[in-house]
């Protein structure tokens, strides 16, 4: 078995796609998934399906909710977490940030982690090994 897609149900695409491209990803695919638009984007080893949700309620904070079942966070490496964070800062004007750059020991690694949200305001991880 191989991991194909993450598929992410968004109130606004265009917003979505924007931020996602900020993040390195790419528009491989556009297309309608009922009465819906959706596409698909390749980036960071990945294919990410973006649906636009036409009346949009939004979820539970997952993040802030220790008690909250389900989906939790999308994860990614990057080289230099500071400097990631100041790009999409540069890109998109502003970025919610969940939880600021910190250390974090995981088995014998070492990484800087920090959490920002994505439009619709769901968890992204970036882990920076230190």
């Amino acid at each position: 078995m191989k991991h194909h897609h993450t598929s992410i149900r968004t109130s606004d695409i265009f917003r979505a796609i924007a931020f996602y491209e900020a993040l390195g990803f790419e528009v491989t695919e556009r297309f309608t998934a009922g009465i819906t638009l959706a596409c698909w984007m390749q980036g960071a080893g990945t294919n990410l399906e973006l649906l636009q949700v036409p009346e949009p309620k939004h979820i539970p904070d997952p993040f802030g909710d220790e008690h909250y079942v389900g989906y939790y966070h999308l994860s990614f490496h990057v080289d230099n977490l500071e400097a990631f964070l100041q790009e999409l800062v540069n890109k998109l004007g502003k970025v919610k940030l969940l939880l600021p750059p910190r250390e974090q020991s995981i088995g014998d690694h070492t990484y800087q982690v920090a959490f920002i949200a994505d439009p619709d305001g769901l968890p992204i991880e970036l882990m920076q090994p230190l």
